[in-house]
């Protein structure tokens, strides 16, 4: 069906699911693409199969969605796979928002068992900031206080603070949606 309008918010994910194909049992990925339209409605917008999550996929995927009208999108919301990333920097041009959810996994993975609720609170005062400026601060705190202890979590958070904060750049009321692929 044709996509009319602008669409500022668009989420893409993937799931992998068994499938049976020439009588073996292989791993397929399956992709989906949410966007909201300028009158606030959210619509699935595609779904695909594919061998992987390879960046020919997505690109392909992506043009499909854009040649059916998917215009105006300023913001991809998703998990921080580089061939998704490409292929929605080459399609839309697009500000790319790292799920915030599936960061914070990966950032308390990084910090031992023991410590992980003090480091999660630590790293949630980030997100309850006002202003994308008070944000950063916080950041900077915070990442400053990991880095000694946390090696591996200092360079994640110097690696991904653009990524990860990128939805403060929209309308403070669309934060809780915009930023993570679990709203």
């Amino acid at each position: 069906r044709p996509l009319e309008g602008a669409w500022p918010y668009l989420w893409l994910d993937a799931t992998y699911i068994k499938v049976r194909e020439s009588g073996r049992i292989i791993s397929r990925a399956v992709i989906v693409a949410v966007a909201v339209n300028e009158d606030g409605k959210r619509e699935v917008l595609g779904v695909a199969t594919g061998p992987s999550e390879a960046e020919t996929f997505w690109t392909e995927f992506l043009r499909s969605l854009a040649d059916r009208g998917l215009r105006g999108v300023k913001l991809v919301i998703a998990d921080d796979h580089k061939g998704l990333r490409a292929a929605a920097r080459r399609v839309f041009d697009a500000t790319h928002q790292r799920c915030r959810v599936h960061w914070l996994r990966n950032a308390l993975a990084h910090a031992p068992a023991k410590q992980r609720a003090a480091v999660a609170a630590m790293l949630k005062t980030i997100f309850a900031q006002e202003t994308r400026t008070e944000a950063i601060d916080q950041w900077g705190i915070v990442a400053d206080a990991l880095r000694e202890k946390q090696p591996k979590l200092g360079a994640l958070m110097d690696a991904s603070r653009e990524d990860v904060l990128a939805y403060m750049d929209f309308p403070r009321e669309h934060w809780p949606q915009i930023a993570s692929t679990n709203p």
